[in-house]
């Protein structure tokens, strides 16, 4: 296994996971694929979403693969009007991650990040190790900590 950027930073903060590798499927990059290789349910595993604020420009929101970002409640919380999906072919100048590898740690610049109030609901629960296939299983405690992230009801039912 080759450690990740992901996996130096959570270490050299002092920050204990453990690791889950799976084999990704170029054409089905679905989080809910990922959990099921993972043997994780849906809800302990957290996709990282960036977005686009009209007031406060780049957002990050970590939420359950098996829930939609409700981009509603993420603008109120976040203090914008209005919140867009930033395009794919943006993510990696922004983050340093490409689709399906994105982390909330790690990225190229500090974003205020959002997770998913239910992830403090869990003993652990997994993120992306930044590259498509793997994941980092941690405390949602360390995690939110260390990406100062807020906790906040950003979610609805997929559709």
């Amino acid at each position: 296994m080759v450690k990740t950027n992901v996996m130096r930073l959570l270490e050299t903060a002092g920050i204990s996971y453990r690791t889950a590798e799976y084999e990704y499927d170029e054409n089905n990059l679905s989080g809910l694929n990922a959990a099921e290789k993972i043997g994780i349910p849906a809800e302990q595993v957290f996709k990282t979403l960036v977005t686009r604020g009209d007031k406060t420009g780049i957002l990050v929101f970590c939420v359950p693969v098996n829930m939609e970002l409700d981009l509603k409640k993420a603008a109120a919380v976040s203090g914008n009007k209005k919140l867009e999906m930033t395009h794919v072919k943006e993510l990696l100048a922004l983050t340093g991650y490409i689709r399906g590898g994105c982390s909330p740690v790690g990225m190229k610049k500090k974003y205020p990040t959002y997770i998913d109030e239910t992830a403090i609901l869990f003993d652990e629960i997994a993120v992306s190790a930044g590259v498509r296939g793997e994941q980092v299983i941690l405390k949602p405690d360390d995690l939110i900590a260390f990406v100062e992230g807020i906790e906040a009801d950003i979610t609805k039912e997929l559709s």
